[in-house]
């Protein structure tokens, strides 16, 4: 198999694909964390960028070397997505009613172990690219994979300034809207494997 256009333009088109549940969440995060400077913003989609590259590879490998056990895990990716989301979004929810004015004033700040979560659910479904990819060579299936976490990454970034825009003109009510949106994502995600997995 050769590094060819199509090679690219196929893994770029996976990326943008892969990235949509990434970009929803990013636009979530700016609404719930409204300072947030540029080199954040870079951290926040570079780690989604890093998960959406790790879980197709993770899958090629799967499908190379455990295929049983990757398939009896398969079946828990759309509840542990379902779960991380509806916890994380609940609890915007819950702080947006909860939160103190100073707290309100100096901003929010998403913690890294949140942030770790939602790099997780957002790509957790991404494992079964490893389906896709399963003809590559390791060094196209690799490649592939950083395609798709560049993609991912610059997708994620235009989702954080578009939450930052919309974030300020709604103000107090962006943060309910935020752990809606996430909330919205999981029920997707749940959906979207379970009536594929039948």
């Amino acid at each position: 198999m050769n590094f060819d256009i199509f090679f690219f333009i196929n893994a770029t088109l996976l990326g943008v694909g892969l990235a949509m549940d990434a970009f929803s969440v990013s636009v979530s995060n700016a609404l719930y964390e409204q300072k947030m400077s540029f080199f954040r913003m870079n951290v926040i989609a570079g780690c989604y960028g890093f998960f959406q590259f790790l879980m197709p590879l993770l899958g090629w490998l799967c499908i190379h070397l455990i295929i049983e056990f990757f398939s009896v895990f398969n079946f828990f990716v759309p509840w542990i997505a379902l779960v991380m989301l509806l916890y994380i979004g609940g609890k915007m929810i819950w702080s947006s009613f909860h939160s103190n004015t100073e707290e309100k004033q100096e901003g929010r700040k998403l913690t890294y172990i949140l942030l770790l979560m939602q790099g997780i659910a957002t790509s957790i479904d991404a494992l079964s690219v490893g389906f896709t990819i399963a003809d590559y060579d390791f060094l196209h299936a690799f490649f592939a994979s950083l395609n798709i976490a560049l993609v991912t990454h610059l997708i994620c970034f235009v989702g954080l300034k578009i939450g930052k825009i919309v974030g300020n003109r709604i103000g107090s009510k962006a943060e309910i809207l935020g752990g809606i949106i996430l909330i919205g994502i999981g029920i997707e995600i749940w959906i979207k494997n379970l009536f594929f997995n039948l």
